[in-house]
């Protein structure tokens, strides 16, 4: 396990595969830490140097009070960056994470060769949506939502056909740290990039799960409409969190992109 101290909060990272190779980077859910991305990296740190990581208030990474700010979770991404030694970069993100992602092609334009956004829009729920999240954890704790949650990330064909898989993940989600949860909430209540992402420069692919209930498959196909040299890609069978459900197919669209970009 690695771990750095950036704007004074200790996060918790991994980086897999050959030290010299093409860097993409990986950003989490709400709710989850960097082992969604296992399946995935187990696929591309063959070839790739691939660094995933907890946000703050997620996984071993510190929880600073909060609410959290996108520009938050941006300069957090930035000072592991610099303190990884990271050139230019693919960054791969989901739902929140793919919403930094969005925010990082805006603010550091230079770092990033192009992106994979999955699951995620320039503005996720509205803001009495997240505050009755925020208020039923709050009060419950993640179990008073745990149930709800699994239908939002996982198709029906994952949670009736796999269910010692999907026990797991509810554990991960339960695991959750109450006030970073909530903290991260709040970074989805208040963030609404849909005035700017008109101006993101970088090869995009956009990615959907068709059983999505969080970010649903035309909310994310206007994501890639709104991003000028996006292509956007449908998953069937996938809920929220294709990486968990699908990660070879999801590692095969992502390596059919970076062989486009010429990133390795």
């Amino acid at each position: 396990m690695a771990f750095a101290r950036i704007n004074d909060v200790v996060l918790h990272y991994r980086l897999s595969g050959p030290a010299d190779a093409p860097l993409l980077v990986f950003v989490n859910s709400l709710g989850t830490d960097l082992r969604i991305w296992d399946d995935v990296v187990t696929h591309l740190a063959g070839r790739y140097r691939c660094l995933t990581y907890d946000k703050r208030g997620h996984g071993l990474s510190d929880t600073p009070p909060g609410p959290y700010s996108l520009d938050d979770h941006l300069a957090d991404l930035e000072g592991l960056l610099d303190h990884c030694g990271a050139g230019k970069l693919v960054l791969i993100g989901v739902s929140v994470g793919g919403l930094i992602g969005q925010g990082f092609a805006l603010r550091a334009p230079g770092r990033l060769v192009g992106q994979v956004l999955c699951d995620t829009a320039p503005k996720i729920g509205d803001a009495t949506f997240w505050n009755a999240r925020m208020d039923a954890v709050t009060q419950g704790g993640v179990a008073a939502i745990a149930d709800a949650i699994m239908e939002r990330w996982f198709s029906p064909g994952f949670r009736s056909g796999r269910p010692v898989e999907l026990a797991g993940w509810r554990n991960l989600l339960l695991r959750s740290d109450r006030e970073g949860y909530v903290s991260t909430c709040a970074t989805l209540r208040d963030t609404d990039l849909s005035r700017d992402i008109g101006r993101i420069d970088r090869p995009t692919v956009v990615v959907a799960g068709d059983a999505d209930l969080a970010t649903p498959v035309e909310l994310v196909r206007a994501c890639a409409d709104a991003i000028p040299r996006a292509r956007f890609e449908v998953m069937a069978g996938v809920g929220h969190v294709p990486s968990i459900e699908q990660p070879a197919a999801l590692a095969d669209i992502i390596n059919r992109f970076l062989e486009e970009l010429g990133h390795g």
